[in-house]
């Protein structure tokens, strides 16, 4: 969402002011309200009862609470959330409540309310788990109803195309298919609670460096087969309400005026029956944009307001469009049941979300390095800790921006009773590792040192046994980094503490990946993404091995910067505020900014693989505190399922995610592998089990330009089946005539 000081004018609306919580009930003269019929009957029933007006009042937001330069009279309706539409109280139709719910309900704190922080997205698709994605978002959609909001602004699958994205952690991954899957349940689930759901933001948004106006220039080809193919799995799992449409500029058009997008794409070639929702202040126009799919924007009416109205009547908007506009926006309170549920304010369960969150968080840590069994730290071997760094004795780092949760308590590094006051402040939730490893060790001598001071830091680290330094990489909405190194000089305390104690962890609290020039110099790293509200919890499971650590990347960690399609981000020209159209000499302009996509569909590990490139860390590597082997793969060309087999060779009880890769004959052109399928698979010591992977026949086909359809090749398919991107060992091959 934007929080740019813009000047938008206000509207005065004609409909009358209606509250929250409207349960009609079933009337003879409201045959809508039969829950039996289809959202698209009721729907259309509704439609042909309404104004003019009130078909328009459905299309615009009313202001946005908390923000000056985005208040209308109905602003105070917002119930303290991000806009406000009215729904038609004479007809039982709710008004939507919104509200910013991207890893939790926002600005809770705020509100003098509770919300649960859930890991963040990316952390969570880590687990690689469509069950834990549901239960994320079971929680995060009853707590939106608990706290009054019936339409949440969750739901982000941009891909990690641009590493260095500041919303990158508020995305699902660089695969279309793992993101797809997993915001698609998350989605999916959070959507059954009785709040309608959102997909975001709709498309190629993929940097934050102008991205109010920056034009993605990408093939349509390269589009399909990366960025809306994770939409389109998102979209046909999760059958959402809402899709929200992105600030950007997609091939020249903006992404909420892009008549390919929203219209071909969307509407037409996929049968989305929801509304395409503005991102706040997204709208650029009135005829072009609703002509080209938008239906609703937010959250003003600068643009569906008044002059849509004066559009309509002088015949330049025909009237059959706004009823889609409307009939859609209908179509998704139907769906997701806020017409016949309405929110009712009630306590959240607080007991539940931290239960879920910490779970979450336990499967989503990746252990990327153990040396010499560093990890899991044994008690009766270890009997002194230095815990280093990261302000790990009073709490742990969370993303900023309009997916900011509000800790209870205030930010735990500063003042108590001091909240999270503006949209890029580092927030700390008081979730302190410190005393989570004190209160599992309990005879365990554990000092900590701020970090600050390097000796203190290395003179601290070289009495213990074992030294834990914490670090830590903050991103927000509105900002990109401007690289993927750790800030603050934590790459030099690192140094330090690895120089004095070789048993040294790093604990990386990240929303993207790292560089890590010291990696060669200490025995272990965990990451732990932004952990949640169990955060502590869950790692300290972790370190003790009462948890057996099962996530893996869903994003490749590159060496450096130069090995990425674009190892700088282009800053924005000269005179170009980023705001979209900007004047020059009283002359109107639309800004030149752009970025390249040329890699098209070579997202992440597919980069690395086509350029013979080697990360960091790849796609889908994660350790474990036991081993795995696999044997015996065969695959079925006819039913397209792979099946074989994984063990156990290890002494503890683990989960393996066994992924399956495909590559293209020949024909197709494409030099590397793809995402197919996978498996979690928990195994006890010694235990084997046969594992059966179903391959989608969409994760094998090619977009065709000159046709404009998918085309699937007839040849021979490889089928490789490992641990991670890069480690394949069982390949076969899948023919397809």
């Amino acid at each position: 969402m934007q929080k740019c000081n813009s000047q938008l004018p206000l509207l005065i609306v004609t409909a009358a002011i209606i509250g929250v919580g409207i349960a009609p009930a079933q009337q003879t003269n409201r045959p809508w309200m039969d829950s039996h019929l289809s959202p698209g009957d009721r729907s259309e029933l509704v439609l042909k009862q309404l104004t003019l007006d009130e078909k328009l009042a459905l299309v615009h937001g009313n202001g946005m609470s908390g923000e000056s330069q985005w208040r209308m009279p109905l602003t105070p309706l917002t119930n303290g959330g991000a806009g406000y539409t009215q729904g038609v109280e004479r007809l039982g139709i709710p008004p939507l409540i919104i509200s910013d719910a991207g890893y939790g309900v926002r600005a809770s704190g705020a509100n003098g309310r509770y919300s649960t922080a859930m890991p963040s997205n990316l952390g969570a698709a880590s687990s690689w788990d469509p069950e834990s994605a549901c239960q994320f978002g079971e929680v995060i959609g009853g707590e939106l109803r608990a706290q009054g909001f019936d339409v949440t602004l969750g739901g982000g699958v941009n891909l990690t195309r641009e590493p260095r994205n500041g919303r990158t952690f508020e995305y699902a991954g660089e695969d279309p298919l793992l993101a797809g899957t997993l915001v698609g349940n998350m989605m999916k689930c959070e959507q059954g609670q009785h709040v309608i759901g959102d997909i975001k933001h709709y498309a190629v948004n993929d940097q934050e460096t102008g991205r109010f106006v920056v034009n993605s220039v990408i093939s349509k080809r390269a589009m399909q087969e990366s960025d809306l193919l994770a939409f389109h799995i998102a979209i046909s799992i999760a059958n959402p309400g809402a899709v929200m449409c992105s600030y950007n500029r997609i091939n020249g058009d903006f992404g909420c005026e892009n008549s390919y997008t929203l219209q071909d794409v969307l509407k037409k070639d996929w049968g989305f029956k929801g509304f395409v929702i503005s991102d706040w202040g997204g709208t650029h126009s009135t005829e072009k944009a609703s002509s080209a799919g938008l239906d609703q924007e937010q959250p003003m009416a600068d643009y569906f307001g008044l002059k849509l109205k004066e559009a309509v009547d002088a015949g330049r908007v025909p009237l059959s469009e706004i009823d889609d506009h409307a009939r859609r926006v209908l179509y998704a309170e139907f769906l997701a049941g806020i017409v016949d549920d309405p929110p009712h304010k009630g306590v959240v369960n607080v007991e539940k979300g931290l239960e879920v969150a910490q779970r979450i968080e336990e499967k989503s840590i990746v252990l990327l390095k153990n040396n010499q069994a560093v990890l899991p730290i044994i008690p009766s071997k270890v009997h002194s800790i230095a815990i280093i760094g990261g302000h790990a004795d009073v709490g742990m780092i969370s993303g900023g921006g309009s997916a900011q949760v509000d800790p209870p308590g205030g930010n735990a590094i500063m003042p108590p009773g001091k909240g999270a006051t503006h949209w890029q402040d580092h927030i700390w939730f008081p979730t302190s590792p410190l005393q989570a490893l004190r209160a599992k060790l309990p005879n365990t001598k554990i000092d900590f040192d701020p970090g600050t001071d390097l000796q203190s830091a290395a003179s601290l680290a070289k009495t213990a046994d074992v030294a834990i330094v914490f670090a830590y990489q903050w991103e927000s909405e509105g900002m990109d980094l401007p690289n993927l190194s750790l800030p603050d000089n934590q790459d030099a305390l690192i140094e330090q503490v690895a120089a004095v104690n070789p048993r040294t962890i790093v604990v990386l609290e990240t929303g993207t990946a790292v560089t890590m020039p010291w990696l060669d110099k200490v025995a272990g790293v965990v990451e732990v993404w932004y952990a949640g509200s169990a955060g502590h919890k869950a790692l300290a499971n972790i370190i003790l091995g009462d948890v057996n650590p099962s996530g893996k990347l869903a994003m490749t960690f590159p060496k450096r910067e130069a090995d990425l399609p674009r190892p700088s981000i282009a800053p924005l020209p000269p005179n170009d505020e980023g705001q979209g159209h900007y004047a020059v000499n009283s002359e109107t302009r639309v800004s030149s900014y752009a970025v390249h996509y040329d890699e098209g569909s070579e997202v992440g590990y597919k980069w690395y693989e086509a350029q013979h490139k080697q990360p960091l860390f790849p796609f889908g590597f994660g350790l474990s505190y036991t081993s795995y082997a696999y044997s015996g793969l065969s695959v079925d060309s006819s039913a397209k399922t792979v099946r074989f087999t994984v063990k156990n060779m290890g002494k503890k009880t683990g989960t393996e995610i066994a992924e399956v890769y495909a590559t293209l004959p020949k024909e197709a052109d494409e030099s590397f592998k793809r995402l197919v399928g996978w498996k979690r698979v928990t195994l006890a010591p010694g235990e084997s089990q046969d594992v059966t992977v179903a391959i989608d026949p969409q994760e094998l086909q090619t977009f065709d330009e000159s046709k404009d359809t998918w085309m699937l090749t007839n040849g021979e398919y490889g089928i490789l089946v490992g641990p991670s991107s890069e480690s394949t060992p069982l390949r076969a091959s899948l023919r397809i005539h």
